[in-house]
Parts: structure tokens; sequence; C-alpha cells
């Protein structure tokens, strides 16, 4: 898998080399994107209830496919590829009923998404640690006719900047980024007030095929599944996945550009795009050069069932590690959707990175679950396996140490999570929550000094999230 990863990254960067002018004109877009789609989502929040069409007024969408019928594109291929996207142009199945809000505006049918979770977490150990914060992300995708087939254009925000103090929540065992100038370790860093900045131009050919390219200036490359915040199994957790950086680290990354054929249940899509994560600023864009590669196959056998392979070069993605890496990531999800909107949804992932400087690879396993009952009722399950290669990376005394003691440059570290949340249903159009879940782990001896024989964590959280009314 790494050599087919390191051919179709070779490829793509000699072709970059010959095409200098054509990424400078790319780039020059970005600007034009952006203004249309913070102009957009003016018009969109200005207009009153009266200018929505009675087509999409108290509309039920049990699914996405359901829902080209209400907005009378059954038969639309283009429309219904770009609706069935998450995280940058990556699947959920399509049985999902994703939760939105549907709204139009003249020609524009636009869908509303957004959630929040308050969060109060506790955790013991030597290394762990309280805090009451908010995760949290909203997201507004325009749709329109265009030239024969579909345009679409997407800006995803996040308050996280301000309502993540310290630069990070707790997280045991979670690495990945920094802090005030040093690696974060049992922490997860607040998403960026900008998570996404797209646009999207899909068209049919014939009756089963569908070419689409996807320019962000901010965005998500064909690389992993979709991500966690959007991931249909991990909607009740409201922390980060210990794997996020081996899985889906790369759904918020810059001067991202995708290309993509789908054949029926077969998508095949790369991507050129900056590889460095991004800074400490939260509140800006770090543009840079289109550096990175990465390929994607997307099959979808069934409706309820999406799964992907790819592969990516990520150049210097960690600011305070040197060297590239190449990522390798596998995943299977599956919906069963169930009365009133809801759906048991279940992903199987692994994630792979490849550290050219220090020559050697780590690996993270993750199953993850929402089953919901009773209709107001959701239990949430997620096991990870991680090879965990950061933990003491603000003591690098100590970490040679482990390494001379232990002879690897990693520990296994296994998390077990199980959740429960209610809705409690207080406000129109929001679906709101009470839940808590408790993670358990399982860590070698040689770290049991530093985190304990039986770490754990509590989270109690308030969950809102914007839902078509049923």
């Amino acid at each position: 898998m790494g050599v087919l990863a390191e051919v179709i990254l070779q490829v793509s960067n000699g072709y970059s080399l010959r095409n200098q002018a054509i990424i400078a004109i790319l780039r020059s877009s970005w600007l034009l994107a952006l203004a249309c789609i913070l102009g957009l989502g003016a018009h969109a929040q200005s207009s009153s209830p009266s200018q929505q069409t009675d087509e999409h007024a108290g509309m039920n969408m049990p699914t996405q496919a359901d829902s080209m019928q209400h907005m009378g594109h059954e038969l639309d291929l283009a429309r219904d590829f770009l609706m069935r996207e998450s995280s940058g142009t990556a699947f959920q199945p399509s049985a999902w009923p994703m939760p939105m809000i549907m709204t139009s505006v003249g020609q524009w049918r636009l869908m509303w998404m957004a959630q929040a979770f308050l969060v109060d977490t506790q955790q013991t150990g030597p290394l762990g640690a309280d805090k009451f914060y908010s995760t949290n992300w909203g997201m507004l995708s325009a749709l329109h006719r265009l030239g024969g087939g579909d345009v679409m254009l997407r800006t995803m925000l996040s308050l996280e900047p301000a309502t993540v103090s310290n630069e990070f929540y707790p997280l045991l065992f979670q690495t990945g980024e920094t802090a005030y100038g040093k690696p974060i370790v049992n922490g997860q860093h607040p998403h960026d007030l900008v998570m996404e900045l797209s646009v999207q131009y899909a068209h049919r050919l014939g009756q089963h095929a569908v070419w689409d390219v996807y320019c962000a200036p901010v965005g998500d490359p064909a690389l992993g599944p979709v991500a966690y915040p959007h991931r249909a199994s991990a909607l009740e957790i409201p922390q980060s996945t210990l794997g996020h950086h081996w899985e889906d680290s790369t759904h918020i990354l810059y001067n991202v550009v995708t290309a993509g054929m789908s054949y029926r249940a077969v998508r095949l899509e790369a991507s050129g795009f900056h590889g460095a994560e991004p800074d400490e600023n939260r509140w800006n864009i770090d543009f840079g050069p289109m550096n990175s590669y990465a390929a994607r196959l997307t099959v979808t056998p069934a409706a309820r069932w999406v799964a992907q392979f790819s592969a990516g070069h990520l150049v210097h993605p960690e600011a305070l590690e040197p060297g590239d890496v190449v990522r390798t990531t596998a995943s299977v999800e599956y919906t069963v959707p169930r009365p009133h909107g809801n759906a048991w949804a279940t992903t199987l992932l692994w994630g792979r990175n490849g550290k050219q400087a220090v020559h050697y690879g780590t690996n993270a396993v993750l199953a993850e679950t929402v089953v919901p009952f009773n209709e107001e009722n959701f239990v949430s399950g997620r096991y990870e396996w991680s090879q965990r290669d950061e933990l003491f990376a603000n003591d690098p005394a100590l970490a040679q140490r482990l390494f001379e003691q232990t002879g690897s440059h990693w520990f296994d570290v296994s998390a077990y999570t199980i959740g429960y949340t209610r809705d409690i249903g207080i406000f129109h159009n929001v679906e709101t929550g009470l839940g808590a879940n408790v993670s358990l782990y399982g860590v070698p001896d040689a770290i049991k000094p530093y985190y304990g024989d039986h770490p754990l964590g509590v989270n109690v959280y308030l969950r809102l999230r914007l839902k078509e009314n049923r």
C-alpha cells in the first residue's frame, strides 16, 4: 500500500512541476470563491420564512436519497452526488438521514447543518485534567444548476478558538499539533474558525457517471473517511478520536484542489494541497504551496454501505517534527435508518502514518457505533487501539530512557468508551440532548508510573444539533 501511494505521489509531483502556471490560476480563484460564499451566506441569513417555497417548508427527509425527490431532481446524478458529501468530498452512506434544515433563496437550495456540545471533562491519574469547554461547528451548503451540472458553495465555521481555552481540552493519550510552541500531549487542539471554504462543480456523463472538481482555500482533500465531527457513528461523542492524526486530521488543510470521476458504485479522486496542519493562530487561514498529494478509492455497493481506501504524501505536516508523512487509511461505514429520522451507524477504520524522517510507521484502529432506541435515546460506543509515539514529546530525556528500557518507539494504548444521550427537545428545529460517556484505558506497564494503573475519563455534556422537525 505504501508503494502504491508513493507511485501515485511521485507522478503527481512531476505533473505539478510542469504546471506551475495552472496552479497559480487555481490559487487566484480563492478570493472569488470566498466572496461568493460569504455573500450567499449573508443573503440566506437575511431571508424571511415567507421566502421559503412550500416544497421545503416542513419537509420530512428520512434519507439523503429521499431528499432528491422532495427537490424534484429524482434523476439528477450530479446533485445527488453533491448532497451525499459530508466532509470535503467524502461520502456517508446515502441511507443515512443527514440532520439538516433545508431552505431556498430563489433558485439556490440551501442546507444548514450545525452541532455544538457543552462539555465538562474529568480525568483521573497523574496526567489527567478537568475542564469545561465547548466543541462546535456550523455549515452552510448552497446548490444551484450551472451549465448542465450543479455547483455547490460551502462554508463551515467553528467557535472553538473562543470556546476551548488555553489551546486544547483534556484528552488522555491524545497527541498532535502545538500549544504555546510546545507539542500537545494528553489534549486535543481546537478547530480553526474557518474549517472549510469551498466551491465544487459536478456534471453528469451519460446515465451512470459523474465527474467533479473541488477547490478550497480551506478544505478536506481526498484522504481518509468523513472526519469524526461529521461522521454518523460519532455524532453522540463530543471528544476527538485518539487516532485522529492517523485517520482524518487532514479535514482542515489549505490550498486544496480535488478532481474525481464516479461510475455507478465506484469513485476515484485525487487531490493536491498544502500539507502542513493548522498553526496555533486558529482565527486565520494558513495559505501555503500545493506541495502534498493524495488519492482515494470509494465504493458504495448499496445505500447502507460506504468503503474507502486512500493514501497520501504530506509534506512536513507537524510544525515541531521533521520530515514528511505517508498516510494510508481504509474504512467501512454501515447505516441502518430508524424511525423519526435517526439511524444506527457503525464505522470500522484503520490508519497508518509512515514517518519518513525516522523510518518507521505507526497504526491506529477504530470501531465506533451509535444505536438509537425508543426515539429519544442513543447509546454510543467506541473502541480504539493505537501505537502512541509522541506521549513524551515534551520530555525527550524521559522518552529516550523509555526507549532504552522497552526497545520500542511507541506504546500500545487501548481506549474503551461507552456513552448515553437522552433527547430532551427544548428548542424548535434544534435536537437537544443530555448525555455522558466514560473512557477506560489499557496501557503497558512501562508507562503506568506516569499515567496510573487504571486511568479514566468522564465527559458530561449538553448536545445541540440543527434538525428538521418531524
